[in-house]
């Protein structure tokens, strides 16, 4: 299963529609404080409504402890610095999407530990939205593996998701104390 990883997130509504967008991938997604906001504020409730029941989520005291929690294979690391673009990476059902905070991005020693990855974008901008950069990895990489899991047209029937399929049966709704 794909993770996603969310880097001192400072927005309760970009977080928000993060779980709830993970929750509709079937991607587990990690959340590593300090966050700018709290977790149990009323933006993060509006922006992922009742998502957060559904969603595997787990957070995380610091980088170093979510990295050594989350299994996986590679860390690719989203970054407007990067020399090379998400579509020519192929995307492992086991890689880890790290992503940084809102305004200053992913910490340069968490790039150094990672791949780095770019979403290309027009010259002279800084950046894209967090929540619209992690939903435009995360559906690639569901694209580049066939929608595992998604309901078939006019049908809320799921497609067999066998090639994201966890077999780790922990609890992602739980808090990881380090």
């Amino acid at each position: 299963m794909i993770s996603v990883v969310l880097v001192h997130p400072q927005i309760g509504g970009n977080t928000g529609a993060i779980i709830r967008l993970a929750s509709n991938l079937g991607f587990a997604l990690h959340l590593v404080e300090p966050f700018g906001f709290e977790i149990t504020d009323a933006r993060v409730k509006r922006a992922g409504l009742d998502y957060r029941e559904l969603a595997d989520v787990r957070q995380h005291p610091d980088w170093a402890t979510a990295n050594q929690a989350i299994n996986g294979g590679r860390r690719l690391a989203f970054t407007s610095h990067a020399a090379r673009h998400l579509h020519e990476v192929s995307i492992a059902p086991t890689d880890v999407l790290v992503f940084g905070c809102e305004t200053s991005g992913l910490p340069a020693d968490i790039v150094a530990e990672c791949e780095p990855v770019r979403i290309p974008m027009m010259p002279g901008n800084r950046s894209i939205n967090l929540a619209n950069s992690v939903a435009i990895a995360t559906y690639e990489a569901w694209r580049q593996h066939g929608f595992p899991g998604a309901a078939m047209s006019g049908s809320r029937q799921p497609l067999p998701a066998e090639s994201f399929a966890s077999t780790d049966t922990t609890d992602l709704g739980s808090t990881s104390a380090g």
